[in-house]
């Protein structure tokens, strides 16, 4: 942006926020602008820090102690200016308010997956994405970038399946608030075998009753609840109700073509892997695999009971089986909360004589769960769930039938 458009933006956020009474309008124009500013900002520290890096020794203390940063935000900032300079036409882009420096950084981290010449070549396919950029958001970009680094690799899985083994790792440290944290990074099969053992374990530690220091708020919920369940089955003091085995959902897309003449398959396992390791982890007795078959937003095939009644008001795994082969995420339109923290919603509610049946039950994340019952939104599934939902203000928002792809 022209220096004399940023000084406009910044007295047009300025006045919306002054202002008590502007309308929802006026604050997403203050909105917009104030996003705009951000990139632009983005843009001149990834300048400046290019031009200290060479003048000192150690360039992210130096960033740190002037933003009053953390070592980690400075080497994420020092990361960005090296992909900008690396791509001065994101540097423009960002400068001038087309991207967000998260489309910078999706850029960044997916160049650290991969090394030598194959690195170079996707920083000369990137290249020519700035229009695709600026007209997706950060999710679609990233979609676009994964699609770009597998024409690199051009491999069948395996290596990056050994790579992704290799990164695995596990850190701890203590805050500031003397609050001892880790962090770890799974490759995605051990990933897929963790998450399924620590979600077993919230079911059989916490479904009848939370503990005391359980937070109200839903999403701090959720994270509260796993970490107990981490602590449970790391000190051995767990206990589960079943196996906890990964249960891979195998989603066959009789709307899509796998561009072979048949249907599109999607694994149910977040990494491209050779079909021998496919065969070898689907073969054991590690895994719970099921078989969904889909179209055009309706379940066609699905093993287990998908109509309950009004049996039980909680939906059996089944019915969360079936839908994770619709959802990828929450099923409110935009939210990227992923499938597995969410929970099912009575559309014609419970209370109100609603059935736990699959054709009316719905995906939503906690936040999104706690609002519907709380702001009263009003809920419409078509046959092909499509979606609407009315707000208590008259306002409207609208899908059409889900799609796994889509959301992922």
């Amino acid at each position: 942006m022209e220096f004399e458009l940023v000084i406009e933006q910044m007295r047009r956020v300025d006045a919306v926020r002054g202002d008590a009474g502007a309308d929802a309008g006026s604050i997403e124009v203050g909105l917009r602008a104030s996003s705009e500013l951000r990139a632009w900002l983005a843009a001149a520290d990834a300048a400046m820090i290019e031009r200290l890096r060479p003048q000192v020794s150690f360039p992210e203390r130096t960033i740190a102690e002037c933003t009053r940063t953390s070592l980690g935000e400075a080497l994420k900032a020092t990361e960005r200016a090296a992909t900008l300079a690396a791509l001065p036409e994101f540097a423009a882009a960002l400068s001038a308010a087309t991207i967000t420096a998260a489309h910078v950084d999706a850029i960044t981290n997916t160049a650290k997956a991969i090394e030598g010449p194959a690195r170079n070549e996707l920083i000369e396919r990137v290249r020519s994405l700035v229009a695709v950029a600026a007209a997706a958001t950060v999710r679609q970009f990233r979609n676009r970038l994964d699609l770009e680094r597998r024409a690199v690799e051009r491999d069948d899985g395996t290596s990056r399946l050994e790579r992704q083994q290799r990164a695995v790792s596990h850190r701890s440290w203590t805050d500031a608030e003397g609050m001892y944290c880790y962090a770890g990074r799974l490759d995605p099969l051990t990933g897929v075998a963790f998450d399924a053992r620590v979600q077993a374990q919230i079911e059989a530690l916490f479904a009848q009753q939370t503990p005391a220091t359980c937070p109200t708020d839903p999403v701090l919920k959720q994270r509260h609840l796993a970490a107990l369940a981490v602590v449970a089955l790391v000190t051995g003091q767990g206990r589960t109700a079943r196996s906890g085995r990964p249960d891979h959902v195998v989603v066959v897309d009789a709307s899509q073509s796998d561009g072979a003449g048949g249907p599109a398959v999607d694994w149910g396992i977040p990494v491209e892997v050779p079909l021998r390791v496919l065969a070898h982890l689907m073969g054991s007795d590690q895994v719970d695999v099921n078989t969904v078959v889909v179209r055009n937003g309706v379940v066609l095939h699905a093993p287990g009971a998908l109509d309950l009644g009004r049996t039980t008001r909680l939906a059996n795994r089944a019915q969360r089986r079936a839908l994770n082969a619709l959802y990828a995420t929450c099923s409110i339109p935009g939210c990227e909360v992923h499938y597995r923290h969410t929970k099912l919603h009575h559309v014609h509610e419970w209370e109100h004589g609603g059935r736990t049946a699959l054709a009316n039950l719905l995906p939503v994340c906690p936040h999104h769960h706690a609002m519907l019952h709380r702001e009263r939104w009003q809920l419409v599934l078509g046959p092909n769930r499509e979606l609407t939902i009315t707000m208590p203000d008259g306002a409207v928002l609208s899908t059409g039938p889900p799609s796994r792809k889509a959301a992922a």
